[in-house]
């Protein structure tokens, strides 16, 4: 059997973990299971791997918080949180030892997979370029820059752009921390003629860019350096998919891209700080429309009051 073994919904009652969204579509019964840590303390899982398993292993590796299981070769892979022992898995599965090796994390290290998959995210399905995919797949590399689809913010995201775009398809959308460029693209695949990704990290841009030429969108996505401060004028539609602190910190130029009724999509906001991010905003003349909590981040959704 190809692919990941295990599937959980992690819920978040503490906000110092970030917990899985809905498991992908396509795939059986036996999915995937995936953590995301945040805040101060490191959380560094690490990779196992077992040959010729017992064949109770998938129960113990679930029970032990295994984050992902994959099978390979004759035996098993599996991403283990830090706070287990290689001794405490290798006791739960009566083998001597087990092989440790780093484990690979996705999104800034907030991701734990043992290997790219797709993954559908409202009615986009993300897809790496190696994975058998429709011809209308959103392709994204295996890169460093934050949005690989699996993330809960992500999610949030694209699922308020599709909800904006069943309103009224605007011209162009402004992605305010474009990283990967998934939410840009996003946009454009759903209709939106043209886009603007900006962002501080100057790999991110890159990316984004060889992800907008995979796409055949190059031509519609403009990729600049910078934040909110290094365009003018005013978008319909703005989204801001990075944290709580700098939303607060660049609020007052990120209003005045949103254009006249335009709509402003944020996340990458923990749940704990979702009152004042949207008060910050309030006072700003944002009107706010929604909001959704997921796994432990929320998105909000307002709309300018000008």
């Amino acid at each position: 059997m190809d692919g990941p073994l295990v599937s959980r919904y992690l819920p978040c009652p503490n906000p110092s973990i970030r917990g899985v969204g809905a498991p992908m579509d396509g795939l059986s019964a036996l999915l995937w299971t995936a953590r995301w840590c945040q805040g101060t303390l490191p959380c560094v899982p690490y990779r196992i791997d077992i040959s010729c398993p017992p064949h109770d292993a998938l129960d113990h590796l679930v029970q032990l918080g295994a984050l992902d299981i994959e099978p390979v070769n004759d035996g098993l892979a599996a991403i283990i949180p830090d706070g287990v022992t290689p001794d405490a898995v290798a006791g739960a599965l009566s083998v001597a030892s087990v092989a440790v090796s780093p484990a690979v994390g996705r999104d800034n290290g907030s991701v734990w997979l043992l290997s790219p998959r797709a993954v559908r995210i409202g009615s986009v399905l993300v897809a790496p370029p190696e994975v058998a995919a429709p011809p209308d797949a959103l392709r994204l590399t295996d890169s460093t820059a934050f949005g690989t689809g699996h993330h809960p913010t992500t999610a949030l995201c694209v699922e308020a752009l599709e909800e904006a775009l069943t309103i009224a398809v605007p011209d162009r959308v402004l992605d305010v921390g474009t990283g990967s460029g998934v939410l840009a693209l996003t946009a454009l695949m759903m209709g939106v003629s043209r886009a603007v990704g900006l962002d501080v990290d100057a790999d991110a841009v890159k990316i984004a860019a060889e992800h907008a030429r995979l796409n055949n969108l190059a031509d519609r996505l403009q990729l600049v350096l910078g934040g909110p401060d290094v365009v003018d004028g005013a978008w319909p539609l703005v989204v801001a998919n990075v944290l709580a602190a700098p939303l607060m910190e660049m609020a007052p130029v990120l209003v005045r891209r949103v254009g006249c009724r335009g709509r402003l999509i944020l996340s990458g906001i923990p749940w704990s700080l979702e009152s004042e991010v949207g008060q910050t905003y309030r006072r700003l003349g944002m009107r706010h429309i929604r909001s959704e909590t997921r796994a432990g981040w929320t998105v909000l959704v307002a709309q300018a009051s000008w």
